[in-house]
């Protein structure tokens, strides 16, 4: 046993309470562990409370608010963890109003729009399973899943198409250097008009016509 049980019971809370909100029922099971009596618990628990350490509704506000912006839980994940550490349903009800059904299309949305890239390698029935199990465990109804999950995968594939689309298109040639037509023998250029390789005055025929003829057969040592 504690030489003063109600002193430490107050070390205890204020050390779990440092950095981080708890709801009452947390600390209530937190001073049991320790052997804190029923009743030295009780009373160093209100006392808390009415001073404003011990706030139930302030720590569900808080909860959800930091919950469902950072994991992104619907109101009924919400609800769930707010019953597990001992929050009052009615308490957990008013918090939980924050939280307007657009806020869970929208967080759905945003969820599954981060996936989706990741997604493309496999076919549309397996992204689909692993996105609306995705939102499922975060608390989403099936129904809004998978709603959702189909607007997110043909919105993403009607982008890759238009993707497609543009990439098989004419290039564009805007800015590009003009092509220079160069002679067949010598690559040097090509006036434009007469065809004639610049500076040499000299086209294809003109260069077949300046060749040795070729040796007849027969011409060796022919009279």
């Amino acid at each position: 046993m504690y030489e003063d049980p109600e002193q430490t019971a107050k070390q205890i809370c204020l050390t779990a309470l440092t950095g981080a909100s708890r709801s009452r029922k947390q600390l209530a099971d937190l001073l049991a562990s320790r052997d804190i009596p029923d009743d030295v618990s009780a009373a160093v628990l209100d006392r808390f409370s009415e001073v404003g350490l011990v706030d139930d509704a302030a720590f569900a506000a808080a909860w959800v608010s930091s919950r469902q912006s950072a994991r992104g839980l619907s109101r009924r994940a919400l609800s769930h963890e707010l019953r597990a550490k001992g929050v009052d349903p009615d308490v957990a009800s008013v918090a939980l109003e924050a939280v307007d059904p657009q806020d869970e299309w929208d967080t759905a949305r945003a969820l599954v729009a981060r996936k989706v890239p990741g997604m493309r390698r496999l076919d549309t029935a397996t992204a689909t399973r692993r996105l609306t199990g995705m939102l499922a465990r975060k608390g989403y109804g099936m129904g809004l899943a998978a709603w959702v999950v189909r607007e997110a995968l043909e919105a993403d594939g009607k982008d890759e198409d238009a993707a497609a689309e543009a990439d098989d298109g004419a290039p564009d040639t805007a800015g590009a250097e003009p092509v220079v037509r160069r002679g067949l023998w010598s690559g040097r250029p090509l006036d434009e008009e007469s065809g004639a390789e610049v500076g040499e005055g000299l086209t294809v025929d003109g260069y077949a016509r300046t060749r040795s003829p070729a040796r007849r057969p027969g011409g060796f040592g022919r009279r």
